[in-house]
């Protein structure tokens, strides 16, 4: 038997699968172009990746993984027969501390490569890694915004809600896949 999340699906749903597969699309250009252009700069691009904190980048890494695991945990709850709506307005509030702490993370190593004269002009390294992980943050703002939204149409407690909490844990997967690729890219590829 189907619960009212799964049995039936809103506009605003599928409207959320297409902007996802957009969004794929388009960081997946980036991603191809960062790929060509470190194929034509190879050193340079290794030379600039040893600017980067590799520490830093694994636990963003694992902060978006843990606020990924609490969306999906929301999203199962939201699936249960007898969901339990402050159980996943708890979820997604700590899958919004998890994506809060990747933020300030993130906008502190911005801050300090730019404060060590790193910035997009430097060379085409620079141009990629601040114009992807610029582009990447805002996704996470927006991702958090989806998030907040859902927790605060929960307080509701109406059924036909519950599939919002499903969609809004697939778009921060998304981002969290995409923070995957990217920071094999930049990161860890040389």
């Amino acid at each position: 038997m189907q619960n009212a999340s799964t049995s039936r699906r809103v506009p605003g749903d599928v409207a959320m699968w297409f902007f996802i597969m957009a969004e794929l699309l388009v960081f997946s250009l980036f991603f191809a172009a960062y790929a060509w252009h470190r194929a034509g700069q190879g050193a340079l691009f290794s030379q600039e990746q040893q600017h980067l904190s590799l520490l830093s980048g694994v636990v963003n890494t694992v902060l978006l993984l843990l606020g990924s695991m609490t969306a999906a945990l929301a999203a199962w709850a939201a699936q249960q027969p007898a969901a339990n709506f402050a159980r996943i307005r708890r979820l997604l509030l700590i899958t919004l501390a998890f994506g809060t702490a990747f933020l300030v993370l993130k906008m502190h190593d911005f801050a300090q490569l730019q404060n060590s004269g790193l910035d997009l002009g430097s060379n085409d390294f620079w141009l990629f890694y601040f114009s992807m992980g610029m582009f990447h943050y805002l996704h996470v703002v927006l991702g958090m915004v989806i998030l907040a939204l859902v927790w605060w149409q929960l307080r509701k407690q109406r059924t036909e809600d519950l599939v919002q909490a499903e969609t809004a844990a697939a778009y921060w997967h998304m981002v969290d896949l995409v923070w995957l690729v990217l920071f094999a890219l930049v990161y860890v590829t040389r």
